[in-house]
């Protein structure tokens, strides 16, 4: 009879784990065997990574909404200091009223809507900003209050606030004041320094709509004429719309559109016939077109997101200003012209978005 060399199951079970150690250990000591190469794409799928699905775009950068906001009014500190150097006390009073009841009126939003505070992204503040210097210096202190109260509130807060509105708040706000107080609006107090005997007139753009007389560039220029509060300095204007350019934080193409076909469409009909229409260049520095081109027509929130879309949306503008300004019943419009293609940025983006991967193949394949 034949020996039964089976091994219980228990005693295999016992014993593999021990055979498998000794032939791991003896593999590890020899000295032979090559260690494993390391993958490097293990690097690409750490545990330790968030991974974050979210839709496109996806942009990174350093910059921050009080950031940008504040870099804003810095820049507009030229036209600022100007302003209060021609106008005087009127203009840094309407400033003051201004931004304080942007503020407030943002502060009771956040708390009626329970939002958490945002006061100190600085937007209120660019708003109440941008409103007083869309102002005559003879504006009452009352409707300046009010006008910045319905900026924040019927201009941002209503569509969800910051990030969320259609419209440029200040444009939303001066709307409201020009269709409410439209005497008021276009009642104009000349500078310290245009003369002695000079109290009030008419702008420039007034001067050259109704009594077809264009002013001289140098004073358009400097902003010793007429005009809204931080409106007439072009050169304060320039200054800080080249900073923002400089530091990205304002589109290039947004401000070079808009001016261009301002300058183009302008020359040519000056060219056309001189005797009935101004000078480009005068185009170009009166009025509030410097101060909408780079501080309101690049807002982040209202403008195209695509190069396209920004200039389509900068000669959109343009074309409108022009036609307002020579045929309309208006001297200016660049409130206008902003408020309308602000209304199309939406269309704007969504026509003009570049195809994504494999999106032309797709429609070649469906034809």
């Amino acid at each position: 009879m034949t020996e039964d060399r089976s091994v219980p199951l228990e005693e295999k079970q016992q014993t593999s784990p021990s055979v498998d150690t000794e032939k791991k250990d003896k593999e590890v000591k020899n000295p032979e065997t090559p260690a494993p190469k390391k993958d490097p794409r293990s690097r690409l799928f750490r545990s330790s990574r968030m991974t974050i699905v979210a839709p496109a775009p996806h942009a990174k950068g350093k910059g921050s909404v009080p950031k940008v906001m504040y870099i804003v009014i810095a820049a507009l500190l030229p036209a600022v200091i100007a302003s209060i150097f021609f106008f005087g006390t009127a203009a840094m009073v309407t400033i003051m009223v201004a931004i304080f009841s942007a503020m407030v009126a943002e502060f009771a939003c956040n708390k009626i809507m329970k939002t958490g505070l945002t006061i100190d992204d600085g937007s209120a503040i660019l708003t109440g900003l941008l409103i007083a210097l869309t102002l005559p210096p003879s504006f009452p202190i009352l409707l300046t209050a009010l006008g910045s109260v319905v900026a924040i509130v019927f201009g941002k807060q209503v569509f969800g606030g910051l990030g969320a509105n259609i419209f440029n708040p200040a444009l939303i706000g001066r709307a409201f004041l020009q269709a409410s107080f439209p005497v008021k609006m276009t009642t104009w107090t000349l500078p310290a320094f245009a003369g002695a005997d000079a109290v009030s007139g008419a702008t420039p753009l007034g001067l050259m709509k109704f009594e077809g007389i264009s002013t001289q560039l140098k004073p358009l220029l400097i902003g010793n004429i007429g005009g809204c509060i931080g409106e007439t300095s072009a050169i304060a204007l320039l200054a800080g719309g080249l900073i923002l350019v400089i530091l990205r934080v304002a589109d290039w193409r947004i401000p070079l559109s808009y001016l261009g076909t301002v300058f183009l469409f302008g020359g040519a009909l000056w060219l056309i016939n001189p005797d009935i229409y101004p000078h480009p260049l005068f185009m170009l520095l009166s009025g509030g077109l410097i101060l909408g081109a780079f501080f309101m027509a690049t807002d982040m929130v209202t403008s195209p997101v695509t190069p396209l879309g920004t200039w389509i949306y900068g000669v959109g503008m343009g074309l409108i200003l022009v036609v307002i300004r020579l045929w309309g019943g208006l001297p200016e419009g660049v409130m206008y012209s902003i408020l309308f293609m602000n209304g199309l940025v939406p269309l704007l983006n969504r026509w003009t978005r570049p195809k994504y991967f494999g999106e032309i193949q797709e429609e070649k394949k469906k034809q």
